[in-house]
């Protein structure tokens, strides 16, 4: 709770917290919607069913089944459009502010506990935009998505995404090898969709990694393209895999407990392959590597 008479820094603090509060409290009446099997939203029955409901006193019937909403696509893109504006775009503002107070643009904020407490804000509030990019990703996937593939060279996508991660895994003690040398590979993928998979599988290789090296290849076979990433060191029960590629599912191992995230990473990449026509596959062997493999057409 606020009090009158404290300083200004303390009371824009207090009042970021109230709002990260409010915002986990969204977050949290929406979380049995993001936990339905098929991440489907709940949608009312006809105005005139819900009209007699409330007539008799009874509460309104919730239609849940996604077979029998005809307007479930329409439902979905409202709720991205609400949670797109109801939160994503604070959040960025709480992120931005708490940077311009962690660098004390305006004046020094007295206690040094206030440039320690800003810090906290703006990395919560980033890692909360990631959780929340990362549901509204899966809910946009599941509706069909916008990803249109299209003849592409593979080789220049590969070091993109390398080249965007070379700070965070030197940051880490990891180097990203890009293996592919071949110029003439060409596949079918939307450049969006295959750059977020490779971002995600990237991260997690990152994450994983045991000796310091995270590989990037790819390989056409046929009228097939597959591209992986591979790492070496601790790696789930190949019998764990269909389940680790759902949303917010985790592996129940060590490894995977000491690593932060909602277990989504798997799932956006899944979902992606699939609007881009492809297959995601993995193959772990535990104590030794995995290799997650993004199967493509060939162009």
């Amino acid at each position: 709770m606020c009090f009158d008479g404290i300083k200004k820094p303390a009371l824009s603090f207090c009042f970021v917290a109230q709002f990260i509060r409010k915002v986990l409290n969204t977050l949290a009446d929406g979380a049995l919607i993001t936990r339905m099997p098929s991440m489907s939203l709940p949608l009312p029955q006809s105005p005139e069913t819900e009209s007699w409901t409330q007539a008799q006193g009874e509460a309104p019937a919730w239609n849940l089944d996604p077979r029998r909403s005809p307007d479930k696509d329409i439902a979905r893109k409202s709720f991205l459009r609400m949670v797109s504006h109801e939160l994503r775009t604070p959040l960025n503002s709480i992120i931005g502010f708490s940077e311009i107070l962690r660098q004390e643009l305006y004046g020094p904020l007295g206690s040094p506990h206030y440039v320690e407490y800003a810090n906290i804000i703006r990395d919560s509030g980033t890692k909360l935009l990631t959780l929340f990019n990362g549901f509204i990703e899966i809910v946009r996937l599941e509706s069909g998505g916008d990803l249109k593939p299209v003849p592409e060279q593979v080789l220049p996508y590969l070091e993109e995404a390398a080249g965007k991660l070379k700070s965070v895994a030197q940051d880490r003690g990891v180097r990203l090898e890009v293996k592919l040398r071949d110029e003439d590979i060409y596949a079918m993928f939307d450049p969006r969709g295959l750059a977020s998979c490779l971002d995600q599988l990237l991260h997690n290789a990152i994450d994983f990694t045991a000796d310091g090296v995270v590989e990037l290849d790819a390989r056409c076979s046929g009228d097939q393209v597959d591209v992986w990433v591979f790492n070496r060191g601790d790696a789930p029960e190949q019998s764990d895999i269909e389940r680790l590629m759902l949303p917010f599912e985790q592996g129940d191992g060590h490894v995977s407990r000491t690593r932060e995230g909602a277990g989504l990473g798997w799932a956006i990449v899944k979902l992606n392959c699939q609007v881009m026509g492809g297959v995601f596959r993995v193959i772990s062997r535990p104590g030794e590597g995995l290799k997650a493999i993004i199967r493509l057409k060939a162009a």
